[in-house]
C-alpha cells in the first residue's frame, strides 16, 4: 500500500516537472535554425528539444534495423540460426542480468528476492540447472522447506545436477533427524562423487553412528585414496574402527575373531588405550602373558592409564601383594614421575601394607595436583599409619569436592564420558574422546567411583579399601556429630577441622 502511494506521488512529480520544463522552454526566446538544400527550418526552444529526442530514437531504430539486416544476410548465406540469435540476444541479456541479481541476492541473504530473480532468469534463459539450484537454496534460506525439497527433486532428473539434488535432500533429512534415510542418500551421493570430502565425512559419521564398522572402514580407506585424510590420521581412525568391530564381534560371542581384530587394532595404533587393553586380554586368553605385558608396557609408555594397570594385574591374578609390587616395577619404571604412576605405586604399597613406602611414592602429589583419588589415597595412608580420625576425615572431605582428574572428554563438545567410545554420545563426533582433565564444567563420574581399583579383588587378607561411598558415609557421620558448618557448601577451602598430612 505504501509503495503504491510512493509510485503515484513520483508519477505526479515527474509530470509536473515535465510540464514546468515545457512551459519554461515555450517562454524562452531564440531557437534553432537548420538549413538543408536551400531549405531553412526555424525551431523554437521546445521544438528543438523534441527534435533532438526524435533524432536519438531514429538513430537507435536505424542501428537495430541495420543489425536485423546483417542477420538476414547471414541467414541467406547459410547461417540457419542467425535470425533466431538476433531475437534471442536481448532475452539472454535480460536473463543473465536476472541470474546475476539472484546470485547477489542469495549471497546477501535476501532469499525471497533471489527466488523472484531466479524465476525471471528461468523465463528468459530456460536453464533449470542454474535457476533451480538458486531457487532451492533461497527457499531453504526463507524456511520454505517444501519448495526447497521439490526443487531438489527436479535436480534429480538431470544427470549433471543429480548429486546436488541428492546432497540437498540428504542435508534436509539430517536436520530432521532421519538418519536412516540420510544414510541411504549419503551412500548414493558417495557413489555419484566418491571424492567429495563433505559427503565422505557425513557417510563416515552416519555409518559409525549405526555401528556399521565394516562400511565405515571402507569409507575411511576411500578418504585415504582420494587424499582427503592424512595417512597417520587414517591409521589411528582405522584402529578405532577395528576396535569397535572387535567389540561388536565380542558381543556376538565370536571370541577368536574379536581377539584378532583387537590385536590388529593395537598394532595399527599402540597408543589407543582401549585397543591395548582388549589386545592384552586377548593374549591373556591365549595364554601368552609376555605378549600381553609387552602391549601394556608400550601403551603405558605413551599414556599411563588406570585401565592399563588393571589389565596388567590380570596377567597374574593369584599373586600376593608383595609379588605384585615387584612385578609392577617393570611397568612403573617407564614413566616414574607421571601422577598415574605415583598413585599406582601408592595403591600397590597400601595393598602390601607398606604405608611409609606408599607415602614416599605419593610425595607432594596430593597438594600439587589434588584429585579425589590422590586425596583418598592419602586418607588410606594416614589410616594405615594409625593417624587420628580427624586427619583421615580431613583428607576424605577434601576428596569429596576435589577434581576427578583425567576423564574421557570429547574434544568437540567437551562432554564427559564414563567409558571410552568411538562416537561421542552427545555430539556424534567420531574419534573425539581424549583422556584428559576437563577444562571447565567438570562433572563427576556417575556411580560409586572406586578409588583403589587394584586393591579390590586381591587375595586375602584384604587391605584397606576406601571408596567414595565410604567417604560419603564417614563425612555424614562427622557432620552429625560436629555440626553442619564444618563442610563447605561449595567448592571452597577444606573445613577448619582438617589437619594437613604428616611429614
Amino acid at each position: 500500500m505504501l509503495w503504491s502511494l510512493i509510485k503515484i506521488v513520483l508519477f505526479v512529480v515527474i509530470i509536473a516537472a515535465l510540464t514546468l520544463g515545457a512551459g519554461y522552454l515555450l517562454e524562452t526566446d531564440g531557437g534553432l535554425r537548420v538549413s538543408v538544400a536551400n531549405t531553412e527550418f526555424n525551431l523554437g526552444s521546445l521544438q528543438a528539444v523534441i527534435a533532438m529526442i526524435v533524432l536519438v530514437v531514429l538513430v537507435w531504430l536505424f542501428l537495430k534495423l541495420l543489425s536485423l539486416l546483417v542477420a538476414i544476410i547471414r541467414f541467406l548465406n547459410g547461417d540457419e540460426t542467425a535470425i533466431s540469435r538476433y531475437f534471442d540476444r536481448n532475452r539472454e541479456r535480460k536473463g543473465f542480468e536476472a541470474l546475476s541479481d539472484s546470485i547477489l541476492a542469495l549471497a546477501s541473504g535476501e532469499g525471497r528476492l533471489a527466488m523472484t530473480k531466479a524465476a525471471k532468469a528461468e523465463k528468459y534463459l530456460n536453464r533449470p540447472p542454474l535457476t533451480n539450484l538458486i531457487t532451492a537454496q533461497a527457499a531453504e534460506m526463507v524456511g520454505d522447506r517444501k519448495k526447497a525439497e521439490a526443487t531438489y527433486k527436479k535436480l534429480l532428473m538431470d544427470e549433471d545436477t543429480r548429486f546436488v539434488g541428492v546432497r540437498g535432500i540428504m542435508k534436509q533429512r539430517l536436520s530432521d533427524g532421519d538418519t536412516e534415510t540420510a544414510l541411504k542418500l549419503a551412500e548414493k551421493a558417495f557413489a555419484l562423487k566418491p571424492k567429495h570430502e563433505e559427503t565422505q565425512d557425513v557417510l563416515l559419521r552416519l555409518q559409525a553412528g549405526k555401528e556399521d564398522w565394516a562400511g565405515a572402514r571402507k569409507t575411511l580407506h576411500a578418504k585415504l585414496r582420494t587424499g582427503t585424510l592424512p595417512r597417520d590420521v587414517h591409521k589411528r581412525r582405522d584402529a578405532v574402527l577395528a576396535l569397535s568391530e572387535a567389540k561388536a564381534l565380542l558381543d556376538k560371542d565370536a571370541t577368536i575373531e574379536a581377539q584378532m581384530e583387537a590385536i590388529t587394532a593395537n598394532r595399527m595404533s599402540p597408543d589407543l588405550i582401549p585397543a591395548a587393553t582388549m589386545a592384552a586380554r586377548a593374549y591373556i586368553e591365549q595364554e601368552r602373558p609376555r605378549y600381553a605385558a609387552k602391549v601394556l608396557k608400550k601403551a603405558w609408555e605413551m599414556q599411563p592409564h588406570p585401565d592399563l594397570a588393571t589389565v596388567f594385574a590380570e596377567i597374574e591374578p593369584d599373586e600376593t601383594a608383595e609379588q605384585r609390587v615387584r612385578r609392577f616395577r617393570a611397568l612403573t619404571k617407564l614413566k616414574p614421575d607421571h601422577p598415574e604412576t605415583r598413585m599406582l605405586m601408592a595403591e600397590l604399597y597400601i595393598a602390601a601394607e607398606d604405608f611409609p613406602a606408599a607415602r614416599k611414592a605419593m610425595g607432594d602429589l596430593a597438594n600439587e595436583e589434588p584429585t579425589a583419588r590422590s586425596l583418598t589415597l592419602m586418607a588410606a595412608i594416614e589410616r594405615g599409619e594409625g593417624a587420628e580420625d580427624a586427619i583421615v576425615r580431613g583428607w576424605l572431605t577434601r576428596a569429596l569436592t576435589a577434581s576427578r582428574g583425567p576423564q574421557w572428554v570429547c574434544e568437540n563438545c567437551h562432554n564427559i564420558h564414563t567409558h571410552w567410545a568411538p562416537v561421542c554420545s552427545n555430539c556424534d563426533a567420531f574419534d573425539s574422546l581424549a583422556w584428559k582433565v576437563p577444562s571447565e564444567g567438570e562433572v563427576a563420574m556417575p556411580g560409586s567411583t572406586e578409588m583403589l581399583p587394584l586393591i579390590v579383588g586381591l587375595p586375602k587378607p584384604q587391605p584397606i579399601d576406601i571408596t567414595e561411598a565410604e567417604a560419603d558415609t564417614e563425612v555424614e557421620e562427622t557432620l552429625e556429630a560436629d555440626g553442619p558448618a564444618e563442610v563447605p557448601a561449595d567448592d571452597t577451602a577444606p573445613p577448619a577441622e582438617e589437619t594437613p598430612a604428616r611429614a
